[in-house]
Formats: structure tokens, C-alpha cells, sequence
């Protein structure tokens, strides 16, 4: 009797721009307002909680936007894997974490704070730092992770 040789899927990865975000920000992201003005236009009128990675290049300016996680009114799921998938493919020197709260009250939550140690940890495993984590609200305000010492002094 002949066995069929066991076959193993090959994969080669590409990395697809689907589209762009109009901005001005063609400078240095140097402060947390920095990246809450270049996210605000991507998050108004979000009814729901999204969580994006902007991935910025060595001089700190932004290379690119991702969507990870489209979620409900009070919650987004979000994943190391799905985090920083992006970030690898897009050879991210750095990245920031954003999203929003649909109340409109920016204070990062219990659940905010527990995945943003998480990413920082798994960052520092692959090589990638995660510079800050912006929860935005509305009418431009906006809470930081990093500026408020929460990252545990990676900044």
C-alpha cells in the first residue's frame, strides 16, 4: 500500500496599503497631542470602541495606521498577535496604541490598563517598543498612558 506524501502549505506574507489617511503630519510624532490630533479624523462619529496601531518608523513619524479591533459601545477584543502582526509586517520601529471610548470619558479603564502591560511586555519580546497608549474621547480630549506614568517607564 502507498501513502500519500504529507504536503505542508507555503506562505509568503505581503503587506497591503488600503488606502490612506489625509493628514499633515509629515514631522515627528513627539508628544501624546501629536498623535491625538492625527487620530481624531479617524475616530469621529465611531459609535463603537476601535482599537488602532500607528506604526511609526526611527525618526518617529508615522508610517502607517491599523485597525485591530472593531468592537461594541464599552469594549474592543485585542490581541498581542493581532497588535503587532502589523507591526512586524510594516517593520514598525515603534508603535502607539490608540482607541476610543464612545461615552466620551477618555480615563483608561481597568481592562485599558491590563492589555496595554501586555503589549509593552510583548513589545519588548519582539523588539518593537510600544512608545504610548492614547484613549481618546470626544471634543478632542484625551487621556495618556505614557504622559501619566502608566507604561512603566517605557517611554
Amino acid at each position: 500500500m502507498t501513502t500519500m506524501p504529507y504536503r505542508v502549505a507555503r506562505y509568503r506574507l505581503l503587506l497591503v496599503k488600503d488606502g490612506t489617511v489625509p493628514t499633515s503630519w509629515d514631522r515627528q510624532l513627539r508628544q501624546s497631542r501629536d498623535v491625538a490630533d492625527l487620530m481624531a479624523d479617524v475616530v469621529a462619529g465611531l459609535d463603537r470602541e476601535a482599537f488602532f496601531v500607528v506604526l511609526l518608523d526611527g525618526k518617529n513619524r508615522a508610517s502607517g495606521i491599523n485597525l485591530v479591533s472593531l468592537g461594541s459601545l464599552t469594549a474592543a477584543l485585542v490581541h498581542p498577535r493581532e497588535v503587532f502582526k502589523a507591526a512586524i509586517a510594516g517593520s514598525a520601529a515603534a508603535l502607539v496604541l490608540v482607541h476610543n471610548h464612545p461615552s466620551g470619558d477618555p480615563s483608561p479603564s481597568p481592562e485599558d490598563r491590563a492589555i496595554t502591560e501586555r503589549l509593552v511586555q510583548v513589545g519588548e519580546l519582539v523588539g518593537i517598543k510600544v512608545l504610548d497608549h492614547i484613549v481618546l474621547g470626544e471634543a478632542g480630549t484625551f487621556r495618556s498612558f505614557a504622559d501619566e506614568g502608566l507604561l512603566g517607564g517605557a517611554r
